[in-house]
C-alpha cells in the first residue's frame, strides 16, 4: 500500500439524519478539496444507492461558503438511504457494480458516514476491494443519535439529540406544573435497543425540572411495576413526568408498543411508535379522572440544530477530517472512534481508528450499573458521562432571524443539475 495514493474520493451518508452529520461531511469534503492527492471529490446521492446508480455530485462545483454552512445544517444534505447490501460471498452483484463505478472515476478513497448497519456496508466494501485487488482506502465515519456504535466512547449526533431531549423535557415539565390539578405526562423517546437517548432526559431532572421516572430497553419492562411507580409518585406530588424509550420490552422480548407494525426499514428493523399514547391510555384507566398526556418526540429529536452542542459539532467535523487524513496516510478498513480522556479534571476527546470488523453490527448499550436499583431512572455515572458532551452553543448563521442552511447546487458528475 503506497503512502501517497492519487485518485478520486467518494463520500456518502447513510441511515437516519442528525443535527451534525453534515459537519462530518464538511470535514471530509474540505480536506479532500484541498488535497493534492485527490483528483475529484464526489458526493453520493442517497448513500450507497447513489454509487450503485452512478448518481454522484461533483463537490468541486459547490461554492466554498455554501459548503462551510454544512457545519450548522442539519439532516443529511447529500441524501441518505437504508439499503443493506448482501454478503459478497452470497451475491456479489452490488459489489461488481460498485467496482465498475469506482474504476470509471478512478475512485481510490471511499468514506461512509453512518451507524451500525452503515459500518457493516463499509466493512463489506473494504473486504471486497481487497479481495479483487483494487486499491481503495475505505474509512467509516461514525454517526448515530442512538449512541450505540461499538468501540467508540460516543457518537457524533448523540450529544445534540440528548441536549434537545433534555431541554424539551425541562420545558414540558414546567408546562405540566402550571395548574393545581393532577397530571401525568409520558414522553416517548427514540432508542430501539439502547437507552442512551431516553436516559439523557435525566439531565433535565439534574438541572432542576425533568422526568420522575425513566425506562430503558436494557432492562425488562413490567407493566405492573410501571403502574405502581406512577401511582407512588402521583400520591406524593400530584404530578408525574415519565420518559420511556420506544424500545422497552417485556421479559419475553416483545416490544411493549402495540403500534409496532409489520413494516420494517431497509435494514429489516421493526418500525416502532405510539408507545406514549398507549401507556397514557392505560395510566388514565388506572388513575380514573386524572389528566394524562402521551407525547412522542419522534423526528424532532434527530435534527434539532437549534439546540445543538458545540462540542458535538466540533467532534463531528474532526471525525470527518480525521477519516480523510488517515486514509491519505495509508489507513483502510477502519472507523474513526472517540476516546474520552480527563486531563486536569477537564474532558478531552481524542480521535483513534478501530477495525471495521470490530464495529459492524455490534451494539453498545447503557451499562446496567448506570441504571438504578429499581430500574426506573439512571445513576449519576450516566449523567456525568453525558454532561461534557452537550456543552457549548454554536453561533448559527441566520437570515431574517431564521437559520441559514447550506444551499448546494448538487451538480452531478456528468454535469446534470439535481433539479
Amino acid at each position: 500500500m503506497g503512502e501517497h495514493l492519487t485518485g478520486a474520493c467518494i463520500f456518502g451518508q447513510s441511515g437516519g439524519p442528525t443535527a451534525v452529520i453534515n459537519a462530518s461531511a464538511y470535514g471530509v469534503i474540505k480536506a479532500a478539496l484541498e488535497s493534492p492527492y485527490i483528483t475529484r471529490v464526489l458526493g453520493a446521492a442517497n448513500g450507497i444507492t447513489g454509487v450503485l446508480n452512478d448518481r454522484l455530485y461533483d463537490m468541486g462545483e459547490e461554492d466554498p461558503y455554501e459548503l462551510s454552512l454544512l457545519l450548522h445544517t442539519p439532516s443529511s444534505e447529500l441524501g441518505s438511504c437504508r439499503y443493506k447490501i448482501k454478503d459478497p460471498d452470497e451475491d456479489d452483484t452490488d459489489y461488481r457494480r460498485i467496482l465498475d463505478v469506482f474504476k470509471k472515476y478512478n475512485v481510490r478513497y471511499f468514506f461512509y458516514n453512518g451507524g451500525n448497519d452503515s459500518m457493516d456496508t463499509c466493512n463489506k466494501i473494504s473486504r471486497y476491494m481487497e479481495k479483487v485487488g483494487y486499491e481503495c482506502r475505505v474509512i467509516g465515519v461514525p454517526k448515530t443519535i442512538d449512541n450505540d456504535l461499538f468501540g467508540t466512547d460516543h457518537c457524533p449526533g448523540f450529544a445534540s439529540a440528548a441536549k434537545y431531549i433534555a431541554t424539551s423535557c425541562m420545558e414540558v415539565s414546567k408546562d405540566a406544573r402550571v395548574y393545581d390539578t393532577g397530571m401525568v405526562t409520558i414522553i416517548e423517546i427514540m432508542g430501539r435497543h439502547a437507552g442512551w437517548l431516553a436516559g439523557s432526559a435525566a439531565i433535565a431532572t439534574y438541572c432542576g425540572s425533568g422526568p420522575d421516572l425513566i425506562y430503558l430497553p436494557e432492562v425488562d419492562f413490567s407493566m405492573e411495576k410501571f403502574l405502581d411507580d406512577v401511582k407512588n409518585v402521583y400520591r406524593r406530588t400530584g404530578k408525574v413526568l415519565v420518559a420511556v424509550s420506544e424500545g422497552i420490552h417485556y421479559a419475553d422480548g416483545t416490544f411493549v408498543s402495540e403500534a409496532k407494525t409489520s413494516a420494517t426499514d431497509g435494514f429489516g428493523h421493526a418500525q416502532l411508535g405510539g408507545l406514549a399514547v398507549m401507556l397514557a391510555d392505560i395510566v388514565k384507566k388506572e388513575l380514573g379522572g386524572v389528566k394524562v398526556r402521551g407525547i412522542e418526540l419522534s423526528l424532532l429529536q434527530r435534527c434539532a440544530a437549534h439546540t445543538a452542542s458545540q462540542t458535538d459539532v466540533d467532534e463531528a467535523y474532526l471525525a470527518g477530517k480525521t477519516a480523510f487524513d488517515s486514509a491519505v496516510a495509508g489507513e483502510t478498513g477502519k472507523m474513526v472512534a472517540f476516546k474520552r480522556e480527563i486531563v486536569d479534571g477537564e474532558y478531552q476527546c481524542k480521535m483513534e481508528l478501530i477495525p471495521l470488523t470490530d464495529v459492524a453490527n455490534y451494539e453498545k448499550k447503557v451499562p446496567l450499573d448506570w441504571i438504578n436499583a429499581t430500574d426506573n431512572f439512571v445513576t449519576m455515572d450516566f449523567i456525568e458521562y453525558v454532561m461534557p458532551l452537550i456543552q457549548g452553543e454554536p453561533e448559527i448563521p441566520r437570515e431574517h432571524s431564521m437559520p441559514r442552511y447550506a444551499k448546494l447546487k448538487k451538480v452531478f458528475s456528468d454535469g446534470r443539475s439535481f433539479d
